[in-house]
């Protein structure tokens, strides 16, 4: 696995638990060093291991962590700069959520080497999407379940998501769009401000 996603993890649990956890995890999953490294490679058990480690220290079930890994992934201020890249799919939630299929394109456009999850959507009726996806290690469902609410929340949009099982070996996703202006959302620009 791509030293990004164990970084990521890394980052989750240190800056939501706080570092002491981000010990025990790392103890428990008998890791040799301290932090990962974001550009190195390191073997899918190793992230395993700790992920299982940080369900287990924090007696959270494993969808649970996951889901909220994906909120933090949006709505930490240290990564505005992901959530600004995600807003660039268009200016509302239903744009964004189309453009949830590039998004393995997107991403290996920046690093070639990183492994990203294969999307595909389908429209089920007007307000209605179901997202499958499928990635190395399971549990990209509820990684892409706590993004799509944050982002929902992001652009003012009132939408029901929810894991939807698996489909020929795909992680699902249903998203009911139920009103695209239910809000006002978080402020963007396309232009960066000078200050």
């Amino acid at each position: 696995m791509h030293g990004m996603v164990n970084r990521a993890l890394q980052g989750f649990l240190t800056a939501t638990y706080g570092p002491q956890v981000w010990a025990e995890v790392r103890s428990q999953a008998g890791l040799p060093f301290d932090d990962f490294e974001a550009m190195l490679r390191y073997d899918d058990r190793v992230t395993l291991q700790c992920f299982e480690a940080a369900c287990q220290i924090l007696m959270k079930p494993p969808n649970t962590v996951l889901e909220d890994l994906g909120t933090w992934l949006v709505t930490d201020p240290n990564l505005e700069p992901l959530r600004r890249l995600l807003r660039f799919a268009g200016p509302t939630f239903a744009d964004f959520v189309h453009s949830l299929e590039e998004i393995g394109d997107r991403g290996r456009l920046a690093m070639p080497d990183l492994d990203m999850p294969d999307v595909t959507l389908d429209r089920i009726d007007p307000v209605t999407y179901r997202l499958r996806a499928r990635w190395g290690l399971p549990g990209i469902a509820p990684v892409f379940l706590g993004c799509l609410r944050a982002m929902a929340d992001d652009y003012g949009a009132l939408a029901l998501v929810r894991l939807a099982g698996i489909e020929d070996g795909a992680e699902c996703v249903e998203i009911q769009l139920l009103d695209a202006a239910y809000a006002e959302g978080r402020q963007f620009s396309l232009g960066a401000r000078l200050s």
